[in-house]
Formats: structure tokens, C-alpha cells, sequence
């Protein structure tokens, strides 16, 4: 699966699927009780939500900015949130979710080959974050403004990533597939490499540079520092 568009055709990832998570999820807490209505208010308020924290802040945004974004009434938006933090929350364990299903489930001819793992792992990574960028967008540049639990939840995420790589990172040197002094530093330095597709799009963009091509490129860099040698 080297392509994006086979990614995107696997996993469904639009922002009504996601909602449709949101709403499984917090089904109790929303008061609209048909699915198909609450799912697409839902998305509704999950792109404004986006949209108003990428022009200004999630912090600066208010509930009443969000009523002229997507239209519905102050009295509507609380059917399905209590506080900004509850909002915040659903986004948050969205991404977190989707991260962890998807990345931790690697397909049967890659699971156990610690280099086509880690391929797999970088490109699947990238394709992700590409097709919910918005929402990892979010995630990351909105960080340092969460309150204290969002914040950590925010943490963790990051550090389940990271232990993902050091587990095949630690497969393939168990394997005499990798030579890697730190493991741990060595995950905490890819990681970013990745984030670096979302985090600085656009000069990518300017390079002419898509997802794909990003992804084969740091697979590359990552596989020439890592990978051992064999001698002839």
C-alpha cells in the first residue's frame, strides 16, 4: 500500500465517519437522538471547530463564534456539548482512536519483518495524517494552550506513537535487521520527522512535493541510518 488514494479507499476517514465515532462514543451526553441528524450537525461543528482554531485559537475561540459559523442555535450546539473542554475532548479522543487502531495493526506479510513494518509504519503514519489533516493540525500546533488533562491526554498519544516505534525498532535489532545505539531516541527523533509532513506542509508544497513522495524520501533517510549492513 503505497499509494494514497489506496489508504483513503481502506479506511473511512471523511469527517462524517468520524462524527459517527464522536457519537458512538458520547452517545449519552448528545441529546439529538436521530443518528443521521446529530452526525451531520456534528460535522458541522467539527469543521467550524477547525476552521476558527486554524484563523485565531481554540482558546480564543468562543461557543457564540461558533453559532455564526455553522448556523445552529447556542441552544442547538449545547444538544451536543456542555463546555469547550467536552468539544475538545471528542476531538481529541477522535485522533487518538484512529492512531491507535490504525497504526498498531499492521498487515500479516509486514507484522513481522521489522523493516517492512517500519516502511509501512512511516508511510501509513504520513497517509494519516494527510487524510485527517485538519484534525492532527489541530492536535499538535493547539497543544500548549489545552487544560492540564487534554494536555496529557495530548502526551500519552504522543508517547503510544513513539513506543510503537521502538517496538519494531527493537524487533529489527533483535533480528540483526537494524543497528540502533538508543531506541528510545531514536523513536522520539522519527516521529517528528513524520509530524513534519503536517506541521510544515507548505514548504513540501512549494517543492512540488507530495504525501507519497515524502513518505518513500524519509523511509529512505530513516533506512540509512538504521539498517544494518550485511557484509558481503
Amino acid at each position: 500500500m503505497d499509494r494514497l488514494s489506496t489508504f483513503q479507499a481502506q479506511h473511512d476517514l471523511t469527517t462524517e465517519a468520524l462524527c459517527a465515532r464522536i457519537l458512538a462514543r458520547h452517545r449519552e451526553a448528545i441529546r439529538v437522538k436521530k443518528p443521521h441528524v446529530a452526525t451531520a450537525n456534528l460535522a458541522r461543528i467539527i469543521d467550524a471547530t477547525l476552521k476558527l482554531a486554524n484563523r485565531t485559537s481554540f482558546h480564543s475561540m468562543t461557543v457564540r463564534d461558533l453559532v455564526g459559523e455553522t448556523g445552529l442555535s447556542m441552544g442547538a450546539l449545547y444538544a451536543y456539548f456542555d463546555t469547550k473542554d467536552t468539544l475538545l475532548a471528542m476531538i481529541l479522543d477522535t485522533v487518538s482512536g484512529v492512531v491507535t487502531e490504525v497504526l498498531d495493526q499492521p498487515p500479516a506479510e509486514v507484522a513481522d519483518e521489522p523493516v517492512a513494518r517500519l516502511a509501512w509504519f512511516i508511510r501509513t503514519h504520513v497517509f494519516l495524517s494527510e487524510t485527517m489533516l485538519p484534525w492532527f493540525v489541530f492536535s499538535y500546533m493547539e497543544a500548549k494552550a489545552f487544560p492540564p488533562r487534554e494536555r496529557r491526554k495530548a502526551t500519552a498519544s504522543e508517547q503510544r506513537t513513539e513506543a510503537m516505534i521502538s517496538a519494531v525498532l527493537e524487533a529489527g535489532q533483535a533480528k540483526g535487521r537494524f543497528r540502533v545505539d538508543n531506541i528510545e531516541m531514536t523513536a522520539a527523533l522519527i516521529k517528528p520527522m513524520i509530524q513534519d509532513w503536517y506541521v510544515k506542509r507548505a514548504k513540501y508544497r512549494k517543492r512540488n512535493v507530495g504525501p507519497e513522495a515524502f513518505a518513500l524520501a524519509l523511509i529512505g533517510f530513516v533506512e540509512a541510518s538504521i539498517l544494518k549492513r550485511r557484509r558481503a
